[in-house]
Formats: structure tokens, C-alpha cells, sequence
């Protein structure tokens, strides 16, 4: 009779650990779940440490066209995200680029981007709007860019022109962009003149401007004879540009340093 009432009573307490483990398991897989799907918010910890949403996934009351007063045609918002809509025009584009209302100085940016098949964009900072002039004359871009089907990435110099590369000067090591349609996340840093790139997790390259090396590296160039490159500004806009690829940027946000 002991042998079958402790039977019983390791048959009960099994069945109840299993329902608990079950519970359990099931609210951990709704809380990842949940977290999958809160892109453009900020946490309570980001807030406390002053980060700001550049975009919310509903509006882009933020940002402007360069050069413009408005938000233009050419972008959307679509699947909450921004998007370049893709004209095939390359830089001609159909939109233009895109920047921030507000200048920011020193700063930690941090976004995602999901390119298109064979696509090209691009993020700039320190931007100057400057007019008849095109935003690349004065802003530093991290490359977007798809590295398997693209031109671009093989042009340049060892990679300088694939995706997380300051482009056109500094590749970007290790090369760690994922596939077309995965989203890639990315941070930069500007802190009185040190430039960090970070591409999914790891520092993959540093720069300095306005020092001798800085100026050396434009030097040799295609930004050599423009003035407002090489004297990069202290403040500036943040630039998203559309190179007449579809490409989708979310998660924006940006703490000052």
C-alpha cells in the first residue's frame, strides 16, 4: 500500500513539474516572441540613457528631403520601416536623399537596414546641405549595400566600396553583412572627431578626422578637391540615400554624447 501511494505521489508531482515547465516555456517563447516584434520603440533603460527615436514607424515627421522642405514621394513607410521606393536610375533616383530636421555633434547612431537584390544606399553623418551641391560632397557614408550582386563591390580598393565600408576609403573588417532580405544593424559612433562603424555587433572600422592621416586618405581620393569633405564639418545632418534601390531602414534612434 506505501509502494502505491508513493507511486502515485511521483506520478502526480512529475505531472505537475511538466504543466509548470510547459507554462514556463510557453511565456518565455510569447516574451521573445513579443520582443521580436517591438522595432521602433525605446526601452526603459534607453530612455534613461537619452536615446531618441529618429523614427517612430508611423510618421517621418523627423526627417525631410535634401535640399527640400518636405518629405518626398520617392519614400514611404512600409512594413515599419522607411523605404526607398527603387526607380532604377541609380543617383538620379526619383526621391532624393533624405536627412534629419535636427543637426546632431557628437553622437551614437544606431539603426537596421535590409537591402534589396542587387541594391545600393547609404548612410551619411555631419552632413551640410549645401545647395547645387549633392550630400556626399560633405558627408562620411557607411556603405549599404547588397555585396553579392552589386557592381560596387568589387570596385574600390580591398572592399572599401561593400557594405559597412566608409566608402571609397576604408573597408569594412571583418566583412560581416548578411544576405539580401536578412536586416543588418548597425552603429556609429562620433565623438570630437573619432568615427567608429559597427556592423552587426562588431567594430569593423575607426577613423579620425581633420588629422594628417585623415587628410592624407582624402588626398588620395575621389574626395580630394571637395573642400567640405575634407574639412569635414563639427555638426551636421544624418543622411539616408536613395541610389534608386529599394531599401529599408528601421530602428533609428540616436543618443547625444
Amino acid at each position: 500500500m506505501k509502494n502505491l501511494f508513493l507511486i502515485m505521489l511521483i506520478a502526480v508531482t512529475v505531472l505537475s513539474l511538466n504543466s509548470t515547465y510547459a507554462q514556463d516555456n510557453k511565456k518565455q517563447k510569447k516574451q521573445k516572441a513579443s520582443k521580436k516584434t517591438e522595432v521602433n520603440t525605446l526601452s526603459k533603460t534607453e530612455k534613461a540613457e537619452g536615446w531618441i527615436l529618429l523614427f517612430d514607424g508611423k510618421t517621418t515627421d523627423q526627417w525631410r528631403g535634401y535640399g527640400k522642405t518636405d518629405f518626398p514621394k520617392g519614400w514611404t513607410i512600409n512594413d515599419n520601416a522607411i523605404q526607398c521606393l527603387g526607380s532604377g536610375k541609380g543617383e538620379a533616383g526619383q526621391g532624393g536623399d533624405i536627412i534629419t530636421k535636427e543637426k546632431f555633434k557628437n553622437f551614437e547612431l544606431s539603426l537596421e537596414w535590409r537591402i534589396s537584390e542587387g541594391g545600393n544606399s547609404g548612410i551619411f553623418i555631419l552632413a551640410q546641405e549645401i545647395p547645387g551641391e549633392p550630400i556626399w560632397k560633405s558627408a562620411p557614408e557607411m556603405q549599404v549595400l547588397d555585396n553579392e550582386k552589386h557592381p560596387d563591390a568589387k570596385l574600390g580598393v580591398d572592399g572599401n566600396r561593400q557594405a559597412g565600408s566608409l566608402y571609397d576609403l576604408i573597408p569594412a573588417k571583418p566583412q560581416n553583412a548578411k544576405p539580401v532580405g536578412e536586416w543588418n544593424k548597425v552603429k556609429i559612433t562620433v565623438y570630437k572627431g573619432t568615427v567608429i562603424f559597427n556592423q552587426n555587433g562588431v567594430n569593423v572600422l575607426e577613423f579620425h578626422l581633420w588629422t594628417d592621416d585623415w587628410k592624407k586618405m582624402c588626398a588620395n581620393s575621389k574626395f580630394k578637391d571637395f573642400t567640405n569633405f575634407v574639412d569635414t564639418a563639427t555638426e551636421g545632418y544624418i543622411g539616408l540615400q536613395d541610389h534608386g534601390d529599394d531599401v529599408w531602414y528601421r530602428n533609428i534612434k540616436i543618443k547625444k554624447l
